[in-house]
């Protein structure tokens, strides 16, 4: 203890005694280590953190596999597989063994229209099955939670759970709400309680308002109820809770035979199918149970791989940092050789001195650590604010938690070791005879050599990263130059949803039109565009129709995005026509149903564009179809769910058509207006007020904002690269200034000796020039094979542009030259001007 006293103290000294050192260490690693931080932050809630529920080791997320599969599916993210009917879920949960399985829990998102004290707003929530917060062990933070006896026969359980957020930030914590009623889609609902604070859903990501019972569907999702009786409808996702002491895989051989079972059924109901399909959805299906400590996720299948690129670049980072200390430390190392060497021969063994350069190295880790802990929550506070939707909801937090913590220090006291070893490693064996001389050859030569390869290192990972950000950049670029096919500038869009205010189904286009009408006699707007699918959302609708003249290959399914719109809808988007006419009034209910079909699906199904015109459809599948609808025109291809997606086949129809079954439950409005977009929106929503003070609107906002906000993951990773390159750019610039700076010191009698000798001060700088140009050379070299085959791991983030990119390498290659020529700019100086008398002296 009296050795590590002396020492630590000693070590103090020594970074007292150097403060420009030690800040430039300090601050590079805290560079590195507080952007791991935030990342790791943000990579741990989506990918790593379990749910802050009792046990979650034992929950597992339901899939059940199959390619075959009759009926609608409703999905809001990830794989269509994890989405299940309700009769089959209450089948599962019935009929799977206790011993196996403890209980299931099923879940889908809604949207609800909340009336409390006149005032209405769209929010967000969750349709749960009765035992949904009994399963997960979630508390309630005042009142009760949901039970099984709420959830009985359909429509008898009007009650409802508020999330902790909501009930404070819109209901201002109000404690007298429980046990009052508040109006769900015009519906009398009492609040029963609030959930626990931190406690937001079993599917992470989202950050539902209200929890209701599953026997309310209906009454959450208007005209939505037959989903409760439907096989054919899947919609709800399923995690279970494994019973003590039983796997993944065990239950899932257990539970085979009941699935097997349960679809056999279903395929019996369906009546007489083709080999293909029996095979494909009874005989190849199974039911898996994946791991679902961290939830069910809608969202996470996007982010994983973003996350962990950006992890991965933040470690290259980190990594050049810790290399640019340890390049830095190698040079101070040298002024202290003499002083190891006496230490040495004063009796000190080589564990004393090691420890005492370990010592050295920790500090500086820690304190690098320190300073990183305070920079990253306020870069984690500026990702989160990145990440936020437009009404700033985000399932990520910007609080640093105590495994965030512990991976800080981890990092800082894992490259404490590694930059220490560097000088520890230069001095283990020194020369005591030489060095006490006072000579610095045996400081020069491995030494030298050493601190190259440091700098190569550096240059390679700073390329790597640099590959990696101009393919983002270049991404970038290639989304923000995508033709969507429609004008985007001086549109204004809301969304309406009269069904969840109350209005009927059969009411429902009469308002629509109302509200069409109104809009259009504002001041300014030239055009209004009415639509069931909001552009450039990621939202879709689809199903499979029949086409006349078309015969689909055994088992085929034509699926197709289905749009409804309203007669001015192309021009409102100034989509033109390529063939045919144009909707108009006309095609309302009374008239002969017709349809306007994209360019996609002229092509793969009728050859040409003109062929399609004329010809008739049918929604839907059937053995003896009725060709109801006649195609009388083609569009463009134009974007609708994303700008990265591919245009599908797409048919439109009017709204005035869609007939009362297949009408939506949300419309969009489209205002194309010359005046600006914050005095359209003040319009738009005192004219709503007007129409109905009792509608909520929702989406409000312009469409070159909604583009912003389907590319801002894209351009979030397209800045961190930026900021991950030029900063690994910048530190490896900086490791090449130092060891240039050193072996210009180093040379100063050859330097001296050279100019003395006639050489001119040109060749001079020529010479330390054609130095770092090779150091460069030898770096890029190495590192832009690896960079390709980084870049083909990238290949799935990428948009229009190659992994071989042309462009981005030489454009990488140019800017690592660049860096290399400027670094060596101030030690060629010092090296032309060097006084050879005076360089004669020195030794």
């Amino acid at each position: 203890m009296q050795n590590l006293r002396q020492d630590l103290t000693y070590a103090l000294r020594q970074l007292r005694r150097s403060p420009g050192f030690a800040a430039v260490a300090v601050m590079t690693l805290a560079l590195g280590i507080g952007a791991n931080t935030a990342i790791f932050s943000l990579l741990d809630q989506a990918l790593l953190r379990a749910l802050p529920v009792d046990h979650p080791e034992q929950l597992v997320v339901l899939e059940g596999t199959g390619k075959a599969w009759e009926g609608g599916t409703s999905t809001h993210g990830g794989d269509a597989e994890a989405y299940f009917s309700y009769p089959m879920y209450r089948d599962l949960l019935s009929k799977a063994s206790p011993k196996v399985m403890t209980g299931m829990i099923a879940t889908s998102p809604a949207e609800f229209d909340i009336t409390y004290r006149n005032a209405s707003q769209i929010q967000s929530g969750e349709v749960v099955s009765g035992n949904y917060f009994t399963l997960l062990g979630a508390r309630a933070y005042k009142g009760r939670l949901l039970t099984a006896s709420d959830d009985t026969a359909p429509g008898a359980n009007p009650v409802a759970v508020l999330s902790y957020s909501f009930w404070q930030e819109h209901m201002g914590g109000d404690p007298s709400l429980l046990g009052q009623a508040v109006s769900l889609n015009g519906h009398p609902f009492q609040v029963i309680g609030i959930a626990a604070p931190g406690f937001h859903s079993a599917v992470w990501g989202e950050m539902p308002s209200l929890f209701v019972p599953m026997s309310m569907l209906d009454q959450a999702s208007p005209g939505k109820g037959v989903r409760l009786t439907s096989h054919r409808d899947r919609w709800m996702n399923i995690l279970g809770r494994l019973a003590p002491g039983v796997t993944a895989e065990s239950a899932q051989t257990s539970l085979a035979p009941l699935w097997h079972a349960l679809r056999a059924e279903e395929l019996k109901a369906m009546g007489k199918r083709s080999p293909r399909f029996v095979r494909e959805f009874l005989d190849n299906s199974r039911l898996l149970l994946l791991p679902g400590a961290q939830g069910f996720s809608y969202q996470r299948g996007g982010l994983k791989t973003p996350l962990l690129v950006v992890m991965a670049m933040a470690l290259l980072v980190l990594v050049i940092a810790s290399v640019n200390v340890g390049s830095l430390l190698l040079v101070r190392s040298a002024g202290r050789v003499r002083e190891f060497s006496l230490r040495s021969a004063l009796g000190a063994g080589q564990g004393r001195i090691l420890g005492q350069l370990l010592l050295e190295g920790l500090l500086i880790g820690v304190f690098g650590g320190c300073v990183g802990l305070l920079l990253a929550p306020v870069a984690l506070h500026a990702l989160v604010h990145q990440l936020a939707g437009p009404d700033n909801a985000t399932a990520f937090s910007a609080e640093l938690d105590a495994r965030v913590l512990a991976f800080n220090f981890a990092a800082a006291l894992l490259v404490s070791l590694i930059f220490s070893l560097a000088p520890a490693l230069q001095l283990r064996r020194p020369d005591l005879a030489v060095t006490l001389r006072g000579s610095n050859s045996s400081a020069s030569g491995g030494m030298l050599s050493l601190r190259r390869v440091i700098v190569c290192a550096q240059i390679g990972l700073s390329v790597l990263l640099l590959v990696a950000s101009g393919l983002f950049v270049r991404t970038m670029q290639k989304l923000r130059s995508v033709d969507v096919g429609f004008n985007a500038t001086h549109l204004v869009g809301f969304s309406i949803a009269p069904q969840l205010a109350g209005y009927t189904v059969e009411r429902t286009p009469a308002l629509a039109e109302e509200i069409e009408r109104t809009m259009a006699a504002l001041p300014g707007v030239d055009s209004v565009a009415a639509t069931t699918t909001p552009e450039l959302s990621g939202s879709s609708h689809g199903g499979n129709i029949s086409i006349e003249g078309y015969t689909p290959a055994p088992d085929e399914i034509v699926d197709v995005e289905k749009v409804y719109v309203n007669p001015g809808f192309l021009r409102a988007m100034q989509v033109p026509l390529l063939a045919g006419r144009t909707f108009t009034a006309q095609d309302d209910a009374t008239h002969p149903q017709v349809t306007i079909i994209n360019e996609a699906l002229a092509i793969r199904y009728f050859g040409s564009v003109r062929n399609a015109v004329g010809k008739r459809v049918m929604d839907g599948g059937s053995n003896k179809p009725v060709y109801d609808t006649e195609i009388v025109g083609v569009v463009p291809n134009f974007k609708q769910s994303s700008i990265r997606d591919a245009v599908e086949p797409t048919v439109f129809q009017t709204l005035a058509q869609a007939g009362v079954k297949r009408f939506p439950t949300q419309i969009y409005f489209y205002l194309r207006s010359e005046l600006p977009a914050a005095s359209e929106i003040s319009s738009i929503r005192r004219t709503m007020q007007q129409v109905d003070p009792v509608l909520a609107i929702d989406d409000v906002r312009t469409l070159d904002e909604q583009i912003d906000i389907n590319l801002a993951n894209d351009r979030l990773t397209e800045l961190l690269a930026i900021s991950f390159g030029l900063l690994a750019t910048l530190l490896a610039g900086i490791g090449l200034y130092g060891v240039l700076a050193y072996v210009t010191e180093q040379r100063t009698r050859e330097i001296g000796v050279r100019i003395a000798l006639g050489s001119s001060r040109a060749a001079i700088s020529g010479m330390v020039l054609s130095d770092v140009l090779k150091l460069a050379g030898i770096s890029i070299a190495v590192a832009i094979p690896m960079a390709l085959g980084l870049a083909r791991l990238l290949k799935s983030q990428l948009f229009g542009v190659s992994a071989s990119d042309p462009m981005t390498f030489i454009s990488v290659t140019i800017l690592v030259a660049m860096v290399a020529v400027v670094s060596a700019l101030l030690p060629a100086r010092r090296a032309a001007n060097v006084d050879p008398i005076e360089a004669l002296r020195t030794e």
